[in-house]
């Protein structure tokens, strides 16, 4: 059992809030894509059920995201997503080193958890290209998807709808590998669950 002086706040009552609203909307969003997209295998719920359902969720993630960036932006958390430029390629070489086969070895994480340093070199890029960039192009084509009509002249400028689709979709099959990935690095902590307590309770394990 971890003792008290072992255990570090790391994550703040907002943040868990919008990761579990963002979790269960990504998971209900996926489901709920699948049925669209493969409405003739899949009968979960009728169509135009799950393109209401995924709509709605889909807003309510927008939402959850403008809270993630005035949160982050306006308490200056964003730093954390900030790598260490000058040694920004030798720390991802020893952390992928770790993950490759220094974690089987047991070895111990290169990266060592602080409230204001959480992340480690991987999670900061992947995390910030997802946040800035991929997060971003899956709204706005979902957007652009939900009224097609009213945004004809944004979606002719990119490409037309075919290109619109395949870049949702493919966003799509990329947030369902991320979350595979996700929760299975989330399973290397102390304990198998020691990351999932902590996205409820705000304390990470350290030493």
């Amino acid at each position: 059992m971890s003792s008290k002086e072992n255990m570090l706040y790391v994550h703040p009552v907002p943040v868990r809030l919008w990761h579990w609203i963002n979790a269960s909307g990504f998971i209900v969003l996926i489901g709920t894509g699948f049925q669209i997209r493969y409405a003739e295998s899949i009968h979960l719920m009728s169509l135009n059920h799950a393109i209401t359902l995924h709509n709605y969720i889909g807003l309510i993630v927008v939402a959850n995201y403008f809270i993630w960036l005035g949160f982050y932006f306006s308490t200056g958390k964003i730093r954390i997503y900030v790598p260490d430029f000058p040694r920004l390629i030798p720390q991802i070489i020893t952390q992928v080193r770790y993950y490759g086969y220094g974690i089987f070895k047991g070895d111990p994480n290169p990266h060592a958890m602080t409230s204001q340093n959480k992340f480690n070199p991987l999670q900061q890029q992947a995390y910030l290209a997802i946040m800035i960039f991929i997060l971003p192009a899956q709204i706005i084509t979902g957007i652009f998807l939900w009224r097609i009509a009213g945004y004809e002249e944004y979606i002719n400028l990119l490409g037309g709808i075919k290109i619109i689709d395949t870049v949702h979709v493919l966003l799509f099959f990329f947030f369902i590998s991320f979350i595979i990935v996700h929760c299975y690095l989330s399973t290397l902590g102390s304990s198998m669950l020691a990351h999932f307590k902590a996205m409820v309770t705000g304390y990470e394990e350290h030493h």
